[in-house]
C-alpha cells in the first residue's frame, strides 16, 4: 500500500482508522492537555466561520461532532446545520451527542465527491482535516461549490509538513519501513491548499493557527502514536510494536525529565474560498 493508498483507501479510513472516534480521541488528548494556544482549536475554527442567524451550514467529515459540541452555546438562533461524515459510525456518535440539544442539527452519511443536495443550498461548508483522504478532490470541490449559495464560504483546515514532525520522528524509531512512504504525505496541505483550491474558488485566504505542544506526560504520547493511520495501515507484529514503544516510552520519559517538557512543532490553519 503507497502513501497515498493509506490516507485515502475509502475502505480502510471508514472501516477501521475512522470507524469510530476512538483513534481520533487520542490523537485530539494530546492537543487538549498540552496546547500552547489561549484558544482552543475548534473555538477558534468556529470564531472564523462567523456563523451569523440563520445560516444554512453543511460540515463534510464531520467526525464525532466535536466543531459543535465544543462551540454549542455560540451557535446563532435558527441556524440548519448537517453534519456528514463517510462512516457511519462517526455520523451515528455526532448524532447521539447533538440531537438532542435544542438545535436545527440534520445527521446523513455522504460521499464528499457526491453531495445529495441541491445547487445553492448552504451560506457555509466546512471540511475540518478532512481533504486529503478524498481520493477525487477535484470533484469534491466541485461538488461543495455546487451546493454553496452563490454569496456563500467554504472553509477547509489541514495541516502543514512540518505539522508533528516530533511525533514522525519517533514512530520512525519504531517501523523504519515507513521512509518508503516519504512521510508525511498530505494531497491537501498548507503548502499547496491555494493552488488545488484556486481551481475552484477565485477568492482563497490561509489563516495559519498559532500553537506548539509542551509535552509533559508519556502515556497521551505513546496513545497519539498507536493511533497514528500510518503505523496502524502498517500493521507491526506485536512483538517489533511493544518492543518499539518500549524504547519511545524510556527516551521520551527521559527527555521530560531533563527539559521539563517534550516539545512538538504544530503547522495547522484554514482556508477560506469564496
Amino acid at each position: 500500500m503507497t502513501d497515498k493508498e493509506v490516507f485515502q483507501d475509502k475502505i480502510y479510513l471508514r472501516d477501521k482508522q475512522y470507524k469510530d472516534s476512538s483513534n481520533l480521541d487520542a490523537r485530539a488528548n494530546l492537543h487538549r492537555l498540552y496546547s500552547t494556544s489561549p484558544l482552543e482549536w475548534h473555538a477558534w475554527v468556529f470564531e472564523n466561520m462567523a456563523v451569523q442567524p440563520g445560516m444554512t451550514v453543511l460540515e463534510c467529515g464531520c467526525g464525532p461532532g466535536w466543531l459543535w459540541r465544543h462551540n454549542l452555546e455560540r451557535i446563532p438562533q435558527n441556524c440548519q446545520i448537517t453534519l456528514s461524515d463517510f462512516s457511519d459510525g462517526m455520523v451515528a456518535e455526532a448524532e447521539a451527542a447533538l440531537a438532542d440539544t435544542g438545535y436545527d442539527f440534520r445527521f446523513q452519511t455522504v460521499n464528499i465527491e457526491e453531495i445529495p443536495f441541491p445547487d445553492d443550498s448552504f451560506d457555509i461548508v466546512v471540511a475540518n482535516h478532512m481533504l486529503y483522504h478524498v481520493p477525487n478532490l477535484q470533484k469534491g470541490l466541485a461538488e461543495v461549490r455546487r451546493v454553496l449559495k452563490p454569496d456563500g464560504k467554504f472553509f477547509a483546515a489541514t495541516n502543514g509538513d512540518d505539522h508533528m514532525k516530533e511525533i514522525k520522528e519517533l514512530a520512525l524509531k519504531i517501523a523504519p519501513q515507513v521512509n518508503e512512504f516519504e512521510w508525511p504525505h498530505l494531497t491537501f496541505r498548507m503548502e499547496n491548499g491555494r493552488s488545488l483550491l484556486s481551481s475552484t474558488f477565485d477568492n482563497i485566504e490561509l489563516i495559519p493557527y498559532p500553537d506548539s505542544l509542551e509535552v509533559t506526560e508519556v502515556e497521551p504520547l505513546i496513545a497519539y502514536i498507536q493511533s497514528m493511520t500510518l503505523l496502524q495501515a502498517i500493521g507491526l507484529d506485536e512483538e517489533t510494536a511493544s518492543k518499539g514503544l518500549a524504547k519511545l516510552t524510556a527516551a521520551i520519559a527521559q527527555e521530560i525529565k531533563e527539559k521539563g517538557a517534550f516539545h512538538i512543532t504544530k503547522s495547522s490553519g484554514l482556508f477560506t474560498a469564496h
